[in-house]
């Protein structure tokens, strides 16, 4: 197998196989930044089953990573009561990468350089797999919302406001 031909795998993906959990990833064109409709929308997939991942910095200054589907906005009076904080407010972009290891569009909850307290939206656990970023940009993983929650050592709450 010569070296393009080789797999390359994320920090998540090689989380998730430590892990021995199960995922399909899905490849698409991208080059720079896509939203989540339209990621949906050329995997061919119900936007109810993809997640977004916002990482959020609260009044203590502790952060915070929110799973949530991609037509859903984040509470943050509600996400700050999950959180136990006054209040979070988005972290800012410049700090996305050097934080998490990831860029925008690739961000996912699994396999970040440190771990963050981490919460799903309650309503993951109604699905039988979902999609989040991969880790990279074009990349995203299928997998179980239980599998999921447990590799990100999360926890499901509700948080958001439905789009």
């Amino acid at each position: 197998m010569s070296k393009k031909e080789k797999e390359i795998k994320t920090n998540a993906m090689r989380q998730l196989d430590r892990a021995k959990i199960a995922y399909t990833p899905h490849t698409y064109e991208c080059t720079e930044f896509t939203d989540g409709a339209e990621v949906a929308d050329r995997l061919g997939q119900d936007h109810a089953r993809v997640y977004k991942t916002l990482v959020t910095v609260g009044k203590s200054r502790q952060h915070y990573v929110f799973v949530l589907p991609i037509d859903d906005e984040i509470d943050f009076k509600k996400a700050a009561k999950v959180a136990g904080e006054k209040s979070v407010e988005m972290l800012p972009l410049k700090e996305l990468t050097p934080l998490t290891g990831y860029v925008r569009g690739g961000c996912t909850s699994i396999g970040m350089k440190k771990q963050f307290p981490t919460f799903f939206e309650e309503s993951i656990c109604e699905l039988d797999t979902v999609f989040v970023s991969g880790g990279a940009l074009g990349l995203q993983l299928e997998l179980a919302p239980d599998d999921l929650i447990r590799a990100a050592r999360g926890k499901t709450a509700d948080f958001t406001v439905k789009g």
